[in-house]
């Protein structure tokens, strides 16, 4: 039986319900799906490049088969690697995720590609510098890459860059490669998504590693200096190390430092079996469950955070944000008081009047 919209009202009730209705209930993926969706979703997981795609649009522009999709998709993935790359505009992301994408493909391994561009000011789109970048792949059925563009959203990636990494999971890819936008000292989303996470360094950039220290620095997995031929590169690996030795990490693991030149394909090799290690090192210390879960608590708290959001604007009629902002700009109300009516509203929309 689902659980009563109207159980959270009472904060016991609600806990004991929404236990048993996870515990106990069947699953909704595990039902029958409707069977244009099936039809979709085995398509997808054939190999359908057109179904594919037509499943990321869907995804990334919230279409109304979008949630059904993702919950048929959902039990199919969780098996694909996911490497984050990320660092400051510069420093040769595209390049390398593009000469990684070619070193995996050699080992036969299926590969898709996120690549989060900046928004377009025209068409409000990706601008698409990473796809053209990577053009000489788009004959290989083996790599799949998409542009998203980031529509205003903060950390580097775009808000639905998690599902559409869920769709190319569960579409079978062995790896999926996520570069962020570049990216600075705080927006560091690609943590919460990656199993890896590669932080991408240059020489030559202002302070190189103080200038970034207080942010990315804490999230590598893998640090690379990119462009290593150019002057500086040994003064990064320095401060890296400096760095690294102010502080270990929890897991105990310390990031290896990888130099690359990406351009001429220099590095990549010793890049990828820096991630294998990584990977053997979680596994040997079983902490991959660990730190999937960790993802994915992060991931929950987003999600949930999103869902509210979208519930209470369904009860801000038309126009009705811009009146309050004006109100709160023109000090005639105050936005604590507010808030608290807007979500007293909610609770009421959905709690009938309790029984004598």
């Amino acid at each position: 039986m689902e659980p009563p919209s109207y159980a959270w009202c009472r904060p016991a009730e609600w806990s004991a319900r929404l236990t048993g209705f996870f515990l106990f209930r069947t699953l909704p993926y595990t039902g029958a799906l409707n069977s244009d969706l099936q039809s979709w979703v085995d398509r997808l997981r054939a190999g359908d490049a057109l179904a594919l795609a037509r499943a990321i649009s869907s995804v990334e522009n919230r279409g109304p088969a979008s949630s059904s999709l993702l919950k048929a998709l959902f039990p199919y993935s969780g098996r694909a690697r996911i490497i984050g790359l990320t660092g400051a505009p510069g420093a040769g992301k595209s390049t390398l995720v593009d000469r990684l994408a070619r070193h995996y493909r050699g080992e036969n391994q299926t590969v898709g590609i996120i690549a989060v561009d900046p928004t377009s000011p025209y068409s409000g789109g990706a601008i698409l510098g990473d796809r053209i970048r990577m053009q000489e792949h788009f004959s290989d059925p083996g790599i799949y890459i998409r542009s998203m563009a980031t529509r205003g959203a903060l950390g580097g990636l775009a808000r639905a860059t998690a599902d559409v990494v869920t769709v190319l999971d569960a579409s079978g890819r062995d790896l999926i490669l996520i570069e962020t936008v570049g990216v600075g000292q705080d927006e560091i989303d690609v943590v919460r998504l990656a199993d890896i996470t590669v932080v991408i360094l240059v020489p030559g950039m202002g302070d190189d590693v103080q200038s970034i220290k207080a942010g990315i620095m804490e999230i590598a997995d893998i640090f690379v200096i990119n462009k290593s031929d150019y002057d500086g590169a040994e003064r990064v690996e320095r401060e890296i190390r400096a760095l690294q030795s102010l502080a270990a990490r929890p897991d105990s693991w310390t990031p290896p430092i990888v130099k690359t030149v990406a351009s001429e394909g220099q590095g990549i090799e010793g890049l990828a079996a820096s991630i294998q290690a990584y990977e053997d090192f979680l596994r040997k210390e079983n902490l991959v469950l660990e730190h999937q879960a960790r993802n994915w608590e992060d991931r929950l708290a987003s999600m949930l955070r999103d869902a509210l959001l979208e519930k209470a604007r369904q009860y801000l009629g038309d126009g009705d944000a811009a009146r309050y902002a004006a109100e709160i700009a023109e000090h005639k109300r105050d936005p604590y008081s507010l808030v608290e009516e807007i979500v007293a509203r909610i609770e009421n929309s959905n709690c009938p009047a309790e029984q004598s």
